[in-house]
């Protein structure tokens, strides 16, 4: 088991420059957003609910563009294995459009209809009522994200993921400091609270949509070609349609499904105190697995690349098995040191930062206690499906393995315990919890299988 990890220097050296810029973004990102929902925590439960319930549709969104993102991807690592650089304008341009016209959707229904939006999340009219006020201002951040996402993706997919490192610092921190202005109106701003918040969120997308758009248009590394990039071309656009539209099915029907478990605790009774917990818990979360999960994203760029070089199925399968392993291991060293500073520290430091009640911190120890007793299992899915399995070309296969444990296992065990039989709130994070456990075993399944490994750059990609 342990001897695929014999692979000498050079390959971690290789794994570390990837994953090293991903992990300090994702930091920067998810520590940044632990202390946005600190600030608006200070306003009080409600607020912070209200915001969380706001992030449903906006989860989706991003986890929607994350899909386009890891749908290029796919073609893109294999593609720059093989330096074909046109090839990767024209799915740059498919990205663009399709993302851009879904996130501007999206905008619009939460200008326009925010509150009935809001309130097919939760039947509490004053969560629902702050959450609209939120979803109004924050909605059309996200075709400015969209863009952006595409764009820094498309370089990570190229080996260059200092370049999203560097954008996202600067909107975050401007984020960070906007929160603080208009919050609580410092530095002669006027204190508009959870609007507050949301204003800093759009003010800082537009500037980093600025900021990124800004080196696409001067940069040397990459080029972005407009006559490609506009006029994409119905070759690469069916090649796109093909291996990237199952991971864009993947991603947002997996967004939807995990839409759910809030909406599913806004409607169980203390569903502000239940929420306020999900809103730590998932932010604690976020912070502890940015090495796991920057792990997953190296891994895609590293399959992918050593497919598109023309490396034999045998040593990719070997590079996939180290890189799973790994993953294993280290969900299980990252899972250990969070539960145990869940049940020591937390509760007695951090915890009253949020101002959480009594039993909002008890809500949010247990959720962290299952969360990271199966980070092993957690991790090692993220890295094979979204990794190995997406990096190898076998999408379809990676989507059926993602999404049918969380549709017909984890989100029914979950409505029925929650909704139906009122058992209570740990009942139904167990009852998530099986969407991993059964991840697990396909995954490994399908892995050992070694069916997974596909050159999608060949003329023969369709057959």
């Amino acid at each position: 088991m342990f001897s695929c990890l014999k692979r000498g220097r050079t390959f971690y050296t290789g794994l570390v420059a990837l994953a090293l810029p991903i992990i300090l973004q994702n930091l920067i990102t998810n520590s940044l957003g632990l202390l946005d929902t600190f600030m608006v925590g200070m306003l009080g439960e409600t607020p912070m609910a209200a915001v969380t319930l706001a992030n449903i549709p906006i989860f989706v969104i991003q986890l929607m563009i994350f899909g386009f993102q890891s749908g290029a991807s796919v073609l893109i690592s294999q593609h720059w294995g093989k330096k074909d650089t046109d090839t990767i304008n024209r799915v740059i341009g498919i990205s663009f459009y399709v993302a851009g016209a879904l996130s501007l959707l999206f905008a619009l229904v939460m200008v326009l209809l925010p509150r009935q939006f809001m309130g097919l999340f939760s039947n509490n009219a004053e969560l629902v009522e702050v959450a609209a006020q939120y979803a109004r201002i924050v909605g059309p951040s996200y075709v400015f994200n969209s863009l952006t996402q595409v764009y820094l993706g498309a370089h990570r997919s190229m080996e260059n993921p200092r370049l999203g490192l560097y954008v996202l610092a600067v909107s975050m921190c401007s984020n960070t400091l906007l929160n603080y202005m208009l919050i609580f109106g410092k530095f002669g701003a006027p204190a508009l609270g959870v609007i507050g918040a949301a204003a800093a969120t759009l003010s800082s997308r537009i500037l980093e949509f600025i900021i990124t758009f800004t080196y696409a248009f001067f940069s040397k590394r990459f080029r972005l070609r407009w006559s490609m990039v506009l006029r994409p071309g119905k070759e690469v656009t069916g090649r796109f349609i093909h291996y990237a539209s199952p991971v864009v099915f993947n991603e947002t029907m997996w967004g939807l499904g995990t839409s759910l478990f809030p909406t599913i605790m806004g409607h169980m009774e203390g569903s502000t105190e239940i929420l306020a917990a999900f809103t730590i818990a998932g932010n604690i979360e976020k912070v502890a697995t940015v090495v796991v999960f920057a792990l997953a994203g190296a891994s895609a760029i590293i399959i992918g690349r050593e497919i598109g070089s023309g490396q034999s199925p045998d040593k990719v399968y070997d590079i996939g098995a180290a890189l799973n392993v790994l993953s294993f291991l280290l969900g299980g060293v990252v899972g250990g040191i969070v539960i145990v500073l869940s049940l020591t520290l937390a509760p007695a430091f951090l915890y009253p930062l949020f101002h959480l009640s009594d039993a909002a911190g008890g809500i949010t120890t247990m959720m962290l206690v299952v969360t990271f007793a199966i980070m092993p299992l957690r991790s090692f899915n993220s890295t094979n499906v979204v990794g190995v399995l997406r990096g190898g070309g076998d999408v379809r296969m990676a989507s059926f393995i993602d999404l049918t444990p969380l549709w017909l296992a984890a989100l029914p065990a979950a409505a029925v315990v929650g909704l139906a039989v009122r058992a209570g709130i740990l009942p139904v994070y167990l009852a998530l919890s099986l969407e991993n456990v059964i991840k697990f075993f396909t995954g490994v399944r399908r892995f050992r299988s070694g069916v997974w490994i596909h050159d999608i750059t060949q003329k023969s990609w369709q057959k």
